[in-house]
């Protein structure tokens, strides 16, 4: 069973806007125009503590994020060659993957950059982070 074009044209439309979503918010948060806000960013504990480390982290960031996003055009615009479903759903599937892999990647590393602006003694394992018990 072949996949309709209006599914293909769904999932080139989805992707292909996600991922220049997420390059656009790389590069604007990595250059300091998008500002700590509670809507788009790495939103974390550790990178909302301060304008220092949100841009730290998005700094530090910005390559994986931005990888994540060109694998999302990427993906768009193979969901448009013509293959079978199952190899269809293989390819979506594994630029999704490939998405969240490359963003939690990238708001890990974030967050390591957001903890060593914000530790005190420079410690970047963020010891110095923990509330006190």
């Amino acid at each position: 069973m072949d996949v309709p074009l209006a599914v293909r044209i769904v999932l080139v439309v989805a992707l292909c806007g996600s991922g220049g979503l997420i390059l656009w918010m790389a590069r604007a948060a990595a250059s300091g125009r998008l500002r700590r806000n509670d809507l788009a960013g790495i939103r974390i504990p550790s990178t909302m503590a301060s304008d220092e480390a949100w841009l730290a982290a998005h700094v530090r960031a910005e390559r994986p994020t931005r990888w994540g996003g060109v694998i999302a055009v990427v993906t768009g615009v193979a969901a448009l060659l013509p293959v079978p479903a199952p190899v269809l759903c293989g390819v979506v599937l594994l630029g999704c993957a490939g998405i969240l892999v490359c963003t939690l990647y990238g708001a890990q590393v974030g967050r390591r950059a957001a903890l060593a602006v914000a530790a005190p003694s420079g410690d970047p394992s963020g010891a110095g982070d923990a509330p006190p018990v």
